[in-house]
């Protein structure tokens, strides 16, 4: 997977207690991106799903009925 370098601001007091704690700050920066991603394609997902919620296909019924399983 190819990495892209990137900046942000945090507050200095921030900064410090994640130093003095041995906390990885890009590491954790990371997890905190990978999480909000998962949550906003959950959110979307959820959001299309409602303007288009799953109706009955009654083709689908009689597709499975074909089926010798």
């Amino acid at each position: 997977m190819t990495t892209t370098r990137t900046t942000f601001t945090l507050e200095e007091d921030l900064v410090a207690q994640a130093r003095l704690l041995g906390v990885n700050i890009s590491a954790a920066a990371r997890d905190g991106v990978a999480t909000a991603v998962r949550a906003a394609l959950a959110q979307a997902d959820r959001a299309a799903y409602q303007d288009r919620p799953e109706t009955v296909d009654d083709f689908w019924a009689e597709a499975e009925a074909w089926s010798d399983r």
